[in-house]
């Protein structure tokens, strides 16, 4: 499996590279539904490779025994055919679980109520339903600086250092497990700083690997280029950027390794353990865990960063894991941020046929005999664990996708802003704002002056519009020491 999974990687590499050969623009739409190329030009197309083949039937072998194991037929159908684009009838499931009332019906009333009963309660419902179960005892993580390299960004003085986050693997030596990252703070800041920590896709992250550094993108999947980073340094914060394929691969052929398969000793994972999203999420807690041992790093203010499948898992971490102190969830969709109940774009259906891996099997209930209006949760509620902390959630323009335009109709803004709306009460009674409104904003209007921020811009399925304006809230939370800049 080892071997096979080195040369899906390798075969992965040479699709990689044809794609930035007829598509120098291209980025990874993660949530974006296939559209129809241009007709001017013939598309090459790519034959699939024996290793790619296999790797599709493997998934599809897993997606069948999760779907047996839990007594189920078949899906709704869940393309971009079968999507509702009409927001008129966007609510189907217009009643919305209560974050306020516990299982027992008594309302919340203090703060004490939510952190001892209610709380609790949202997060049982997502471990057992939606996101699978953290495993308990969980290997120990042993970080090694690999390099440290002095250099210069956006005429700023920095140092890199490579990281390498090497997991316990004494339960099953066969199975391997590194975590990759950088940091990069300013050479000469007063004192720790603050820092952004991103959830790159692969692409993004071996970009952030060539030196000399350059603000120009490569053509890399995934790839947004480093203006983000820039933006950050100028503020005298750092950054880091954490590569989550590199601990659990971003497929269901890869369930069986990676930190999921480790726990699982190379078996198939059961019917409430956990999804990549939770995965990827572990290892971003266990980044901070580093950062708070680095003394370049104030580790009390840290925030998370992911666009599309990665805002998924940066949302994921903050609302587990109370160390972060403010997320910028970009386009992260359904799964993410979007109500499930505001059904727009991308349905649950699709998700939880090409992406199951990324929750817990138990949701797939809920793409075939049940509803999302048979949720007993929603992701208001997910908003909602990560109160009272800061959460600045961004889109793109609500249009269905079409070629050549921009859209990011796929994510549905407005089912994040709803979202945010009814995460609202719960950063009410612990004493924060929330986003202020509950009319959705025109397009590229900051909506940042409570605890909660939204901005939707006018372009496509990318989060870079919207960093202004993230760091413009975040910068109500994070102060860093003076560092001496170039003009």
């Amino acid at each position: 499996m080892h071997e096979f999974r080195q040369l899906f990687r390798q075969w992965l590499g040479a699709v990689c590279l044809v794609v930035i050969a007829y598509a120098p623009t291209c980025r990874l739409h993660a949530q974006t539904a296939p559209t129809a190329p241009a007709a001017t030009q013939p598309v090459p197309l790519l034959k699939e490779m024996p290793v790619q083949s296999a790797a599709r039937a493997a998934s599809e072998r897993e997606h069948q025994r999760e779907m047996d194991l839990l007594g189920i037929k078949e899906l709704r159908p869940g393309t971009e055919k079968d999507a509702n684009w009409d927001e008129s009838k966007a609510n189907v499931y217009a009643k919305l679980p209560d974050p306020l009332v516990e299982k027992s019906g008594k309302p919340v009333t203090t703060a004490k109520e939510w952190w001892r009963v209610r709380r609790p309660e949202i997060v049982e419902d997502y471990d057992r339903e939606v996101l699978g179960r953290t495993p308990a005892n969980l290997p120990r993580v042993t970080w090694e600086v690999v390099s440290t390299t002095p250099e210069k960004m956006g005429g700023i003085a920095v140092v890199t250092k490579r990281l390498a986050g090497h997991v316990d693997n004494s339960s099953c030596p066969q199975i391997a497990v590194t975590i990759d990252a950088t940091l990069t703070t300013p050479a000469d800041a007063k004192g720790p700083v603050p820092v952004i920590m991103e959830l790159a896709f692969a692409g993004e992250f071996k970009a952030s690997l060539v030196r000399p550094i350059s603000d120009t993108t490569t053509g890399a999947l995934g790839d947004y280029g480093q203006t983000w980073e820039s933006q950050v340094l100028a503020k005298g914060w750092g950054f880091a950027v954490l590569s989550p394929t590199s601990y659990q691969a971003d497929d269901a052929a890869g369930m069986t390794e990676g930190i999921i398969g480790l726990m699982n000793k190379g078996q198939p994972r059961g019917l409430e353990d956990w999804g990549g999203l939770k995965a990827w999420a572990w290892g971003a807690s266990r980044l901070l865990d580093y950062l708070e041992t680095d003394k370049t790093v104030n580790a009390k203010q840290v925030g998370i960063e992911g666009h599309s499948r990665m805002g998924k898992a940066a949302l994921v971490a903050m609302a587990y894991d109370p160390r972060f102190a403010v997320l910028y969830s970009s386009s992260s969709g359904e799964g993410g941020a979007k109500l499930y109940r505001h059904v727009y774009g991308e349905p649950l259906s699709h998700i939880e046929t090409p992406y199951f891996y990324w929750m817990g099997a138990n949701l797939l209930k809920y793409a075939g005999p049940l509803t999302p209006g048979d949720l007993p949760v929603d992701n208001h509620e997910l908003i909602a664990l990560c109160a009272p902390r800061p959460v600045f959630i961004g889109a793109g323009t609500s249009v269905r996708n079409e070629p050549g335009k921009p859209g990011d109709g796929w994510a549905d803004a407005r089912g994040m802003f709803l979202a945010e709306v009814a995460a609202g009460p719960v950063y009410r009674l612990l004493g924060k704002k929330d986003l202020g409104t509950t009319e959705f904003p025109v397009m590229e209007t900051a909506v940042i002056d409570g605890d909660l921020g939204f901005r939707q811009h006018s372009g496509g399925h990318t989060p870079a519009p919207n960093w202004p304006t993230f760091l413009t809230f975040a910068s109500k939370y994070l102060h860093g020491p003076d560092a001496s800049k170039a003009p």
